[in-house]
């Protein structure tokens, strides 16, 4: 009778060993695309038709809304490579509507409550400029993940919001909302009204 050498069965058996030993497959962590943002760049921008100027992105362009129902200066500031824009809502208001319109701006972006991880504000003053903003920055999965208003506090008041292209989705959106924001915040430093010497005339007749 020939004998069986040892040495397959010690190789079954470290084999069973090392199945039995050997941990779970775990799935791979979900991965986003590598989003390649631009170097930050401005150049100032004013129009005829809107009643204001500031300093926008050199990769962003701004046309007036043309959806139905759009007034004549509202309007949005597009970022064609990011698939998103800012839409700018511009009123001319009496004073005593100015405080309403802010807390409708306020209403409008705690909205976001149900889908918000959290909502931050910030404020802005710039007296000498007549510029007064608030800021909010929405964390969560929100369809509009920054809002801001600002007035001159005695009758114009312009309202920004942000808005992607597609499903919001916070991890794979993260890296385009903080460059956005950046953009958004050195548009409101750069802010100017340019009719408020017309206006107070106008209101002083």
């Amino acid at each position: 009778m020939t004998k069986l050498s040892p040495a397959p069965l010690l190789f079954a058996l470290a084999s069973l060993l090392l199945c039995q030993c050997s941990a779970p497959p775990v799935p791979k962590p979900r991965g986003y695309f590598r989003i390649t943002l631009p170097e930050h760049d401005y150049q100032e921008f004013e129009s005829r038709l809107m009643p204001y100027k500031f300093d926008i992105s050199k990769h962003s362009r701004v046309a007036k809304d043309d959806e139905k129902g759009a007034q004549e200066t509202w309007s949005n500031i597009f970022y064609p490579t990011l698939n998103c824009k800012i839409h700018l809502t511009y009123l001319s208001l009496a004073e005593s509507q100015q405080d309403l319109a802010f807390e409708d701006s306020h209403q409008f972006a705690y909205k976001h409550t149900v889908v918000a991880d959290a909502i931050g504000e910030r404020y802005y003053e710039d007296p000498q400029r007549h510029v007064f903003a608030t800021l909010y920055q929405i964390k969560g999965n929100a369809a509009s993940p920054i809002q801001f208003a600002i007035t001159d506090s005695t009758g114009q008041f312009l309202r920004g919001s942000l808005y992607f292209y597609c499903r919001p989705n916070k991890d794979s959106l993260a890296p385009v909302i903080d460059y956005v924001n950046n953009d958004i915040n050195h548009l409101i430093e750069t802010f100017n009204w340019t009719n408020r010497n017309a206006n107070n005339q106008q209101a002083n007749r």
